[in-house]
């Protein structure tokens, strides 16, 4: 008999908050896309076929790419469910990211022209996307996701970062754009797509600009960002949330996907880069290295603070990172969207399922297995789902609309 699927209630029913993060990263969003419709599969075999996403994550945070597909898993259709299926992610960037990212079938001058690209102006015009994410997301405001989502860009005119939270539009309206003009901010890459200008208008007719690049500028790994907007609404005494200590992250459960990143080999030697002046920061080797290393940098650092704190507190179960940092040759790119290099990016994601789960060494910054868990990422997923499953039944049991069990203070995680 098929299930009937309900909105999540809020955390203070239940035993965790629940944190979905999805990085940033071009073309290699296929990457997570992969991982996540395997995880709603595994959901939709417990809990049934209309089972998604968004019915069991209290926040997905997406930078980039990844706040696009945030925003295609919390995007409403006519019925209030997602626009979006899982499954659908992986061909939504098989069919358009090659009219996103158009390739020159001459390599020479395809090359030529880039350099030229990336001194004139963007590489990419944007037009496609632009049109695309407008069409898709229609007239959506951040208010009308349908669990809360956290969006970073940056704004080059305040230069400072904007963060586009479910959370935070409540205290400030202006913050309540269009999911389109917010994914195409966040997607901005410098170099790669134009920067984004829209307005928003509150309630009192006040007018609020925003000048929006890449978030991946402020945190290409959205994760600690999204604890942070958690915890600033706890502080705020919201009813949504049962009490806890600023540090008791062990009431998290995060998982963050990575988009890959290049291994140490492919990745850039300090006595070439001496040599570089503006043009080979953007445009060495065919791609921009001043880009990749803020974006890396900002993701690695996140994992690693992450990595940090649950290992400290005993809790590295509630924190699941899933990211390959062995990525070689056109796969590491953003936007080398041919045929070929797409269907390469779909078999990652799915080797990266039959991986063991790894954690990042905190002396290295590398990914290695764990010692202490040995099973893989898909063995992992299959037990998170059923996490997940467990999670939002105790919620709905104890919430007023219906039977409340004697509460139970133990993590799930550790049954």
């Amino acid at each position: 008999m098929e299930k009937t699927v309900s909105f999540l209630q809020p955390p203070t029913y239940g035993n965790v908050i629940t944190i979905l993060s999805i990085d940033g990263g071009g073309i290699r969003g296929i990457i997570p896309g992969v991982i996540l419709s395997f995880l709603e599969s595994e959901l939709q075999k417990l809990d049934g076929e209309d089972a998604r996403i968004a019915d069991y994550f209290d926040v997905i945070s997406g930078t980039s790419t990844g706040g696009l597909v945030t925003a295609m898993l919390t995007t409403p259709n006519e019925k209030n469910r997602p626009m979006f299926a899982a499954k659908d992610i992986k061909e939504f960037y098989l069919d358009h990211s090659p009219k996103i990212f158009p390739q020159s079938r001459n390599f020479l001058f395809g090359q030529v022209r880039k350099v030229i690209k990336a001194i004139i102006g963007p590489k990419y015009n944007g037009k496609y996307l632009h049109n695309l994410v407008k069409e898709k997301l229609g007239n959506t405001r951040l208010h009308q996701t349908l669990t809360n989502v956290v969006i970073p860009t940056f704004d080059i005119k305040r230069l400072q970062p904007t963060i586009f939270s479910s959370y935070e539009v409540k205290q400030n309206p202006s913050l309540d754009a269009l999911l389109s003009d917010i994914c195409i901010g966040t997607s901005a890459a410098p170099t790669y797509l134009p920067a984004h200008r829209f307005e928003t208008k509150d309630s009192a007719g006040g007018v609020r600009q925003f000048h929006l690049i890449d978030g991946g500028v402020a945190a290409n790994n959205p994760a600690l960002i999204a604890i942070n907007e958690v915890t600033k609404e706890i502080n705020r005494g919201s009813p949504d949330f049962f009490p806890i200590k600023p540090t008791e992250y062990r009431r998290f459960l995060v998982v963050s996907l990575g988009t890959g990143s290049p291994k140490s080999e492919e990745k850039n030697d300090a006595n070439e880069a001496a040599k570089w002046g503006v043009l080979g920061w953007l445009t060495h080797g065919g791609s921009t290295p001043l880009v990749d290393v803020f974006t890396q940098s900002s993701s690695d650092m996140v994992d690693l603070l992450i990595s940090t704190v649950f290992q400290s507190l005993q809790s590295e179960n509630n924190y699941i990172r899933i990211q390959d940092d062995t990525l070689g040759g056109e796969v590491s790119s953003v936007d080398v969207a041919t045929t070929k290099n797409l269907e390469d990016l779909v078999k990652i994601g799915e080797g990266l399922l039959k991986k063991p789960v790894s954690r990042v060494n905190l002396d290295t910054g590398m990914y290695e297995a764990s010692d202490q868990v040995t099973i893989t990422n898909e063995q992992a997923l299959i037990k998170l789902a059923d996490v997940l499953s467990k999670e939002k039944r105790i919620r709905e049991a104890r919430s007023p609309m219906g039977h409340s069990p004697k509460l139970d203070q133990s993590i799930i995680l550790n049954n």
